[in-house]
């Protein structure tokens, strides 16, 4: 942990959780029940958005008919059953999340999911309560290629940007929260490694594991 960092920021999904297995095979049901092959382009893009984000884009890229309140209630209900009961945390995760805490860490929580989802996900693990804050995007304008998450799980901490820590997996999450004036952490994830040496090189650390 850097010198002078108060605050712990994490992403959930591919940092903390064991998750994105589970959402690439949602991509997969979802757009095969429309007769659409799932492309790794398509999972790539979606990762970074918000459901209503996610759901446009959709709409706009297959020329789906449902609309965006349809569809998000259709992920919403595929996901919920797997993230209450079956998500794990990665190895290591709980351990590292309670050694911040035994420092005087403030630990957040800036993530694209909804808090129907990221609740139960953390009270099955246990870990929810060892947070402070929470953000998601879906209560900002922008998706985590923006600061507007993180800087929202900042303030929600009572800490300033420049005292925060993000942990993230993805490119664009990095990018947004240095934006914003946060220290990051890149979390390596297998999801993600076809972009690790960037992450590597924008991330002013980089951990492969808690």
């Amino acid at each position: 942990m850097p010198e002078k960092i108060r605050g712990a920021i994490f992403d959930l999904d591919g940092t903390l959780l064991d998750s994105m297995g589970v959402w690439e095979q949602i991509d997969v049901d979802f757009l095969k029940k429309r007769g659409i092959a799932a492309t790794e382009d398509y999972t790539r893009a979606v990762t970074t958005m918000s459901f209503q984000e996610a759901a446009d884009y959709s709409i706009r890229r297959f020329d789906l008919r449902e609309s965006p309140d349809e569809i998000i209630r259709e992920w919403n209900e595929m996901c919920l059953e797997a993230y209450t009961h079956t998500i794990l945390l990665k190895p290591g995760a709980k351990d590292y999340l309670l050694r911040l805490k035994r420092g005087k860490i403030k630990l957040g929580v800036a993530t694209a999911l909804s808090s129907d989802l990221y609740g139960p996900a953390l009270k099955n693990n246990g870990i929810f309560d060892l947070f402070e804050a929470f953000a998601s995007i879906k209560e900002v304008s922008r998706g985590k290629g923006f600061p507007d998450v993180y800087l929202l799980a900042a303030e929600r901490l009572e800490l300033e940007p420049y005292q925060c820590e993000v942990f993230e997996d993805i490119l664009p999450g990095i990018r947004g929260a240095k934006a914003g004036g946060l220290k990051t952490c890149g979390v390596y994830d297998p999801s993600s490694a076809h972009e690790w040496e960037k992450i590597c090189a924008v991330a002013d650390r980089v951990i492969t594991g808690f």
